[in-house]
């Protein structure tokens, strides 16, 4: 992402957010007909107690010294959630850094020994664009990522492009709207990283899927949550999960699966994990 990116997409965040906002919802009259979906720009200025011109300005990403209190005044207006905000105070305000690429993701040792140390509980490791970095064997045994080459072993490209995954996924839709938002969210976040910027590009040209969810402008953490998996040796697997920060390496998150004891999933994960282990053994 570059600062081009950054400058169109506060403009177009904002424009898609006051497009959800009737007038009246906000206590404004209404006369005839609108000629745009929700709030005009000009509303917008006037509840957030800004002029019109400095509105503008903010929506066309020339309002790099816009203070906390008008953007907390406009997430106000536009009825932002905790994560809206945060976004729209990093792509209004984006940190440059030219000329440093990102350094490459390391896995460090202690927080393999974390995931391996789950046995009961498939676990993996992110990184900023959503890469699996490591895993447990569980984890494996559930998305088989050995298998996969290292450019395969991106969440976003396995969802939009691997041929099985509307198979692998029966609630695809959600797990797509997911991950399309949780890419947008790290893209403001990091928006000075060229891969990044190279993954959105690959994905808005092979999958009309994903350019229309990327048009949405939706923006979501991936906190927590209940993925459904259709496996191919365990059947149906119904999988809550919760994502860990890995303090030490801010990029990085550790996303662990955990079924509820004695469920039906559970029970298929120990029986899966046992078939994962023998067929190590005996490739071994």
């Amino acid at each position: 992402m570059d600062g081009d990116w950054t400058e169109a997409e506060v403009g177009d965040f904002l424009r898609s957010r006051r497009a959800r906002i009737r007038p009246e919802e906000v206590g404004l009259p209404v006369y005839g007909r609108r000629r745009v979906p929700g709030l005009r720009r000009e509303e917008v200025a006037q509840l957030a107690g800004v002029s019109v011109d400095y509105y503008v300005r903010l929506e066309q990403g020339r309002g790099t010294n816009v203070s906390d209190a008008v953007l907390d005044a406009v997430a106000r207006v536009l009825r932002l959630d905790e994560t809206e905000h945060a976004y729209l105070r990093t792509v209004a305000r984006p940190r440059r850094q030219p000329g440093r690429p990102a350094p490459a993701p390391r896995v460090r040792p202690g927080v393999q020994l974390i995931l391996d140390g789950l046995e009961r509980n498939p676990a993996l490791l992110l990184g900023r664009r959503m890469e699996v970095l490591a895993w447990n064997a569980l984890g494996d045994a559930v998305n088989g990522f050995s298998r996969m080459a290292p450019a395969e072993r991106y969440m976003p490209r396995h969802v939009f492009l691997a041929p099985d995954a509307r198979d692998l996924y029966p609630e695809w839709a959600a797990v797509a709207a997911q991950t399309v938002a949780h890419l947008r969210l790290n893209a403001g976040r990091y928006a000075d990283d060229p891969g990044l910027c190279a993954l959105v590009g690959e994905l808005s040209v092979k999958s009309e899927d994903f350019r229309r969810l990327w048009a949405d402008h939706e923006v979501r953490e991936c906190a927590y949550g209940v993925k459904k998996i259709r496996h191919p040796v365990a059947g149906l697997l119904t999988l809550p999960y919760e994502t860990l920060a890995v303090p030490a390496d801010p990029d990085q998150t550790i996303v662990v699966y955990t079924p509820e004891p004695g469920s039906e999933t559970a029970e298929r994960l120990a029986l899966l994990g046992s078939w994962k282990a023998t067929a190590t053994a005996t490739a071994d």
